[in-house]
Order: C-alpha cells, then sequence, then structure tokens
C-alpha cells in the first residue's frame, strides 16, 4: 500500500517517481563460485552477470536478448532478489532494495512478480487452478477469503479463461492456457513491475502471438512496467520499448527498438538481426546472412580484451588486448565496441 503524506510533501514525492525511473540497475555481478578437488577448493567462478547498468521508466518494456548462457535469466531473477547478487546496486522506485531484510523485501515484493519460461513446470500440478492463482493473496493475506475469490474470477476473465476453470488441476490444460493461468498469478498482488523471463519460448508459434498481445493488452490497462527476456529477436521487436543485446554477462548494445532494428551498431547485434527469417523468399535470398564462426567462449575462462573478439568478424589486435567501454554512441544509443 502507498504510503499517505499529506500536503506538499506527497506532490513532491509523486512528482520524484513520475520522472525517475522505476527501475535502476548499477553496475550488477552476480558470480557463481566453482568448486573442485576433495576439500571444495575454490576454482574459479562462472561469470554470470558481470557489470550490467540500466534503467526501465514506468509502464515501458526493456528487451533483452542474446544467446542461451548469456545471463539474461540470472539477470531477471536478481533484479526481483530470488537471486543474491555478488555485488552492485538495483533501485526500485528510487529505493535500493540490494540489500534488504526479508521482511522489508516481502513488502517490496508484492510490486515485482515474475513469469516463468515453462508453463508446465511452473505450476504446481497437485493444486488447483483457484489455489495456484490465489495463492500470492493467501501469502500475502490479502483481503478476506470472498474478496479473494472474486479477485481470482476477476483475473481469470482477464486472460481469456473462465471462472469454471478454476476448479480444474494444471495437467487439464494446453501450454498456452497454462501460460494464461501463470500471468494471472503474476497479477495478483497488482504489481508494477514483472519480469517475463523468455514466457513464449515453449508455446507454439500459433499460440505465441496470442499471449504476446494479451500481455500487451494488460500492460496498456494496469500501467505494468516488462522486462522480457527473450533469445527470439522478432518476438522482442513486437513488444519492447528498448532492447538490451547480451553477450557473456554483459550488455554490448542498447537503444530503442527501432535504432536496433535499422541502426545496429554492435557486431554481435547485427549478426542476430541477420538470422531472422523474412516471409519473403526473394529478400531472403538477397539478405547477407553474418554467420559466425566458433563457438561461444566459457564463462569461466573469459577472453581477453573484447569478450565478442573470438567471433567477430572485425576483430583486430586492440580488441584482443583492451575491453571497449560501454558508452553512449549517439543520443539513447549504447554501445560496447571499439568501431561500433
Amino acid at each position: 500500500m502507498p504510503v499517505q503524506i499529506a500536503g506538499q510533501q506527497e506532490q513532491s514525492i509523486r512528482l520524484l517517481d513520475a520522472e525517475s525511473p522505476l527501475l535502476e540497475v548499477n553496475d550488477l555481478k552476480k558470480y557463481f563460485p566453482l568448486k573442485s578437488g576433495l576439500f571444495s577448493r575454490s576454482g574459479g567462478s562462472v561469470k554470470a552477470v558481470d557489470g550490467i547498468s540500466f534503467t526501465v521508466q514506468a509502464g515501458q518494456t526493456l528487451g533483452i536478448v542474446g544467446e542461451s548462457g548469456c545471463g539474461k535469466s540470472t539477470l531477471g531473477r536478481n533484479i526481483i532478489r530470488l537471486q543474491e547478487p555478488t555485488s552492485g546496486r538495483i533501485l526500485y522506485n528510487g529505493q535500493d532494495m540490494t540489500h534488504l531484510n526479508e521482511g522489508r523485501l516481502r513488502h517490496v515484493r508484492r510490486d515485482m512478480q515474475i513469469i516463468f519460461q515453462d508453463p508446465y513446470a511452473s505450476l504446481n500440478a497437485k493444486l488447483r487452478i483457484s489455489e495456484i492463482v490465489g495463492e500470492p493473496l493467501r501469502v500475502h493475506k490479502v483481503g478476506s477469503r470472498l474478496e479473494r475469490q472474486e479477485k481470482i474470477e476477476y483475473l481469470m476473465e482477464k486472460v481469456g479463461l473462465e471462472a469454471e476453470h478454476l476448479s480444474r488441476f494444471p495437467h487439464e490444460f494446453s501450454g498456452g492456457q497454462r501460460q494464461r493461468i501463470g500471468i494471472a498469478r503474476a497479477l495478483s498482488l497488482n504489481p508494477k513491475l514483472i519480469v517475463c523471463d523468455e514466457p513464449v519460448s515453449a508455446l507454439d508459434v500459433s499460440v505465441q502471438s496470442q499471449v504476446i498481445n494479451l500481455l500487451q493488452d494488460l500492460q496498456d490497462e494496469f500501467g505494468l512496467t516488462y522486462l522480457f527476456i527473450s533469445h527470439d529477436l522478432s518476438v522482442v521487436r513486437h513488444i519492447s520499448d528498448r532492447v538490451a543485446v547480451m553477450y557473456l554477462g554483459k550488455i554490448v548494445e542498447l537503444a530503442e527498438t527501432e535504432k536496433i532494428y535499422q541502426e545496429a551498431a554492435h557486431p554481435y547485434t547485427q549478426a542476430l538481426l541477420s538470422a531472422i527469417p523474412v516471409p519473403d523468399p526473394v529478400e531472403q535470398k538477397r539478405r547477407q546472412r553474418i554467420v559466425l564462426k566458433g563457438d561461444v567462449p566459457s564463462p569461466v575462462h573469459l577472453p581477453s580484451g573484447c569478450r565478442f573478439h573470438t567471433r567477430c568478424p572485425l576483430a583486430t589486435d586492440h580488441c584482443r588486448e583492451e575491453e571497449p567501454v560501454f558508452e553512449e554512441k549517439m543520443e539513447g544509443h549504447w554501445v560496447a565496441c571499439h568501431y561500433g
């Protein structure tokens, strides 16, 4: 619940919230230590997220894209504190929530929810749908039993399902329906920020567009802010206001969506875009595909200099020796490349 403050102070706080980003991430890092040997000595670490910074304005969608293993999902889970970050700061609505204790974090978490990738694994098979959607309300002790039931039925209607479905179990639904149930659960506490962790990658193509359209409709109706994680650039383009491209734990390019798709500056982004299929077979044949050589390096033994230099067609000795700075090359267009 918002804090009630009277008079001019309340007005100034509302103004601050309107102008400041809803989410601000500063130099966020998440390292997973590796153990080796009989006595479990430290054997280095996996740098899943390695110094990431960005902001997200209220009501907008930031798309996070990149290959599997680049740290996208780890980033999302760190932001809502499902995993503890190694270092860095996470500011939500101006409040530093990086090191909040369990009690204060529990209160903030009502504003931050997640939609998981796998609609089959993310729902408890032993619970009825009414219990699954209503669980956040029960855990946070929101409303009476009757009010919770009314809210559950309302949410089911909002995601395109019927109240009669509430007595069923998850195995009685298709993948698309299960993901709608997951969306209803995420909406139950009236959150402001939702991390969408590849919410359509496990669904049929015919169902993906329906779920994406649903997410957009809900965003418009409830003023939601999304962090949309995906490896599918065509899906991200459809829903995002800005796009951040990740490679080996770092953001290599960040800009407004159309700038990314029309004026990509980083060679990795250009390669990803060239792999998107085009419906027109003539145009598809005419397009120049950028094929990256080699495999993604190990996050345990990262390359020196630019992390992309082992696969980059433009790499020079400068790239191998010095890591590029993530800087604003043009207004609102951030790139980490010596030549981008």
